[in-house]
């Protein structure tokens, strides 16, 4: 559980290896260190290394560490900054100069000093370093500059590339203003709420309806937790998981205008309570699925059945593991953020399955092309008019529901997540452009002050997708003709749907 790596031990480790603690991985990581011996010289290990490791702040290698924390490429540092990057390898995250510089700078000087005695330097050396001005201390970026996306994308690059490669060249999918505008917003809340309000993490996806992740934001800062919350943390969606319960039922002959009851149930012992405690008799479907109503959710599920609503779960994408019971409805099952947020994504292509992507090709150093993405692998999960009717359902959760703090300018449709005790906070949504899911909460499931899902996560949803469709013109979701209004607005030009709903 010490240390006593080699540095290729380390290398073999990082390359290869899971950071676990145990005596298989150790022999593991001796015997690939043996090969990388045979195979590579000391130099080439050695640049292998410097070129992977971890530097502080959020950075891995020399080059990106050197760019941080003093501006410059790797090749124009000075010999302290030289020796101030040397000496974060023992405890990157303790002498970062961004975080702690006196502690940089003194680790600095016991690089400095054992060099000495190596003779790589002389005392007089030193001296004319003393004489200097102190290093220009540079600002850290509050942005992460996408390095939750770079590990996601890292970790898939062997399946296109494999372990034995040089240099690669990554043409990703991300958007750099969107992964700006994403990256200020969320930590812009979290500061403005975050306390107050009990909420420590965030983590936000954007997708394109074909499924290029745009924007990824994996918790509050990468520099204090590499855990990518988007696509690593499993949490409880609660009733943004419902879409899924009702499209089943759409499949199954429900109807956006048929009427079910809001009663208290109890099946086999499974008596849900509705969130606040009140029931209204017969209700409409879009009016169950719009106020999130618990006990409608579950009359739908036990209609439809919960073997076939798990398998349009995986058609949508959903690996997670899912209960086999009607807690499914009220969103008990645990997903991650990205998945949910792709399987919204087939509410927008028309039934088709959207599949998450940040790789659009792999070049080698030589120029050869080792993978370019052509189409999207899609696949038709759910016939078109099923997702109008859904899209119908999801658009009234924006005009009257619980996501209206997340209401914009053109039609969307979302819906709103809150896990019991407020563990979990959750607004997933669309328009025609871009998917885009929030998640707010705390990595300990420490419960948050009265955070529901139609509060600070569709507030962030909405001030993200203010930014994304800056420029673009409205455009319809299928199954939508023009932009909805509120009960208490004219309701001209929306077109059929709701004179089917009011009886007409």
């Amino acid at each position: 559980v010490q240390g006593g790596s080699t540095i290729t031990q380390q290398l073999a480790k990082n390359l290869f290896l899971t950071p676990e603690r145990t005596l298989r991985r150790k022999a593991q990581e001796a015997l690939l260190a043996v090969w990388l011996e045979l195979r590579f010289s000391k130099a080439e290990i050695l640049a292998a290394y410097l070129n992977r490791v971890y530097m502080g702040a959020g950075t891995y290698g020399v080059e990106a560490a050197a760019r941080t924390y003093f501006g410059v490429p790797v090749t124009d540092v000075g010999l302290e900054q030289a020796a101030m990057l040397a000496g974060l390898l023992k405890a990157p995250s303790t002498y970062a100069p961004t975080r702690a510089p006196e502690l940089a700078a003194q680790r600095a000087q016991v690089v400095l000093n054992a060099m000495v005695e190596e003779d790589y330097l002389t005392e007089a050396d030193i001296e004319r370093l003393r004489g200097l001005p102190p290093l220009p201390r540079r600002r850290p970026s509050s942005s992460d500059g996408g390095r939750y996306f770079a590990d996601w994308v890292a970790d898939q690059l062997q399946d296109y590339a494999g372990y034995d490669h040089g240099d690669l060249t990554v043409k990703t999918t991300l958007d750099t203003d969107l992964q700006r505008a994403a990256e200020r917003i969320v930590a812009d809340y979290l500061e403005r709420e975050g306390a107050a309000a009990g909420v420590g993490q965030a983590a936000l996806v954007a997708l394109s309806p074909t499924g290029e992740v745009r924007a990824m934001v994996g918790g509050r800062s990468y520099g204090l937790s590499q855990f990518n919350r988007a696509v690593q943390a499993l949490r409880q969606p609660g009733s943004a998981f419902k879409p899924i319960i009702y499209l089943a039922g759409l499949e199954k002959g429900l109807r956006p205008d048929m009427r079910i009851l809001d009663a208290p149930i109890e099946i086999a012992g499974y008596a849900p309570r509705n969130f606040d405690d009140t029931y209204r008799g017969e209700i409409t479907a879009i009016e169950a699925l719009s106020d999130s109503v618990n006990s409608a959710s579950v009359r739908v599920l036990d209609y439809v059945g919960v073997d076939e609503t798990v398998d349009l779960a995986r058609r949508l994408g959903i690996t997670a593991e899912l209960r086999p019971d009607l807690t499914l409805a009220l969103g008990s099952s645990e997903v991650t953020v990205l998945e949910l947020t792709a399987a919204y994504g087939a509410f927008v292509s028309n039934g088709f399955a959207v599949w998450p992507y940040g790789i659009g090709a792999v070049v080698a150093e030589d120029g050869e092309t080792l993978y370019k993405r052509t189409g999207d692998g899609a696949a038709e999960m759910v016939r078109p008019w099923h997702v109008w009717e859904l899209n119908r359902m999801l658009e009234q959760v924006m005009v009257t529901g619980p996501g209206r703090g997340a209401r914009l300018d053109r039609p969307a449709a979302g819906k709103t997540g809150t896990s019991q005790d407020y563990r979990d906070a959750w607004f997933v949504g669309y328009t025609a452009d871009y998917v885009v899911g929030v998640w707010v909460g705390n990595d300990d499931g420490t419960p948050m002050r009265g955070v529901s899902g139609g509060g600070l996560p569709a507030r962030i949803w909405r001030d993200f997708m203010l930014a994304a469709h800056r420029g673009l013109p409205p455009r319809p979701l299928p199954g939508i003709e023009s932009i909805p209004v509120a009960a208490d607005e004219p309701k001209a030009g929306v077109g059929g749907f709701f004179s089917r709903l009011f009886g007409n």
